[in-house]
């Protein structure tokens, strides 16, 4: 079952898997950028952590996957839950498209999160 709010993933012990959006696929990776528990996850910026999962694994993952982690990180905050898909138009406005065609690649992981892309229009 998962959280209702992030106060239940603040205990000793708790599961990454407690967050809403975030499964076992999810919470491995996570766990494989050093992220072992939900208490973890406050202050973090998903955009690093996204930048971190790329490079460690030697590929660009889906974009939904920046999502994800900005929709983990907001609950974490005390947001209330909402699902990942929530987090895309904010993902686009930030990050951009990704491919210059238009295409709903992962964002490009050389940008930093003080450098925003802004869409063009």
């Amino acid at each position: 079952m998962k959280a209702q709010h992030h106060r239940d993933c603040l205990q000793p012990g708790a599961s990454l898997e407690l967050i809403p959006n975030i499964g076992s696929a999810l919470a491995d990776d996570l766990q494989l950028i050093g992220i072992q528990a939900p208490r973890d996850l406050i202050g973090r910026d998903a955009f690093v952590l996204y930048q971190e999962l790329c490079a460690k694994t030697g590929q660009r993952h889906d974009p939904c996957v920046l999502d994800t982690f900005m929709a983990a990180i907001d609950f974490m905050r005390g947001a209330p839950a909402a699902p990942w898909w929530h987090y895309t138009a904010q993902r686009k406005l930030l990050y951009g498209q990704g491919r210059p065609e238009g295409g709903d690649a992962a964002p490009d992981v050389r940008r930093t999160p003080s450098r925003p892309v802004t869409p063009s229009g």
